[in-house]
């Protein structure tokens, strides 16, 4: 595996990995485009964001954005860094999925076989994009940040922790109302080992990287950072 314990020390650095996360980002948009068209499931944590809004009465919108804020002070906890991937996250993937939703290239789906196959090649599709964006060493959105903290914390592989991780959400979700379909059973089950594989493949490992913080980054482009050259 390549040194990825002294990324983004320059500026061109930081530039070329924030355009390669936002590439990796954009490919998790049209990944959760895929899904979604399977209609066959919401993911977990759509399922834990339905069961508390039927719990609450708050809107799903603020509900996902209040559960996203709380999984950031988790991360903060934890200690794990909160870097420039972390707004990119927050603004490309929903973007991506608007953009997708409107070009309509693929219909909402109706055949049970159709789509398993196309929640499967989203899914595959997100994991790639999921390990090209956290190999950037920028940070990760807050949930991605959690998924490296706990890798971190329990000498786990990303997929087996994926798996947990996705189940404990799901139940948590059912149990308060929300709807669980084949479409999120599945998304328990695959996304973790097709996420394990495609790290297999290129050679990474999510608990090894050193993501850069704001801090980090605000003193490279900022010209304060002594490794400038």
């Amino acid at each position: 595996m390549k040194d990825v314990s002294n990324l983004n020390q320059t500026k061109g650095e930081i530039l070329k990995h924030s355009l390669i996360a936002a590439a990796g980002l954009f490919c998790c948009g049209i990944g959760i485009y895929l899904t979604i068209q399977a209609n066959i499931g919401v993911s977990p944590w759509d399922v834990f964001h339905q069961g508390i809004a039927g719990r609450t009465g708050m809107l799903y919108g603020n509900v996902s954005v209040i559960v996203a804020l709380i999984v950031v002070v988790v991360d903060i906890f934890l200690k794990e860094p909160i870097g420039i991937g972390m707004f990119l996250d927050a603004f490309i993937v929903g973007k991506a999925v608007d953009l997708c939703t409107r070009i309509g290239f693929l219909p909402v789906q109706t055949s049970l076989p159709a789509s398993i196959l196309w929640l499967l090649i989203g899914q595959t599709i997100t994991a790639c994009g999921i390990r090209i964006y956290m190999g950037c060493g920028l940070g990760c959105g807050p949930r991605d940040t959690l998924l490296v903290a706990l890798c971190k914390r329990t000498g786990w592989k990303i997929g087996p922790v994926t798996i947990v991780l996705y189940a404990v959400v799901t139940l948590a979700g059912w149990l308060l109302g929300g709807q669980v379909g084949i479409g999120t059973v599945l998304s328990v089950l695959y996304v973790g080992p097709a996420l394990q594989t495609v790290c297999r493949l290129t050679h990474f490992d999510a608990a090894k990287i050193v993501h850069q913080d704001l801090r980090g980054s605000w003193r490279v482009l900022t010209g304060k950072d002594e490794s400038i050259q």
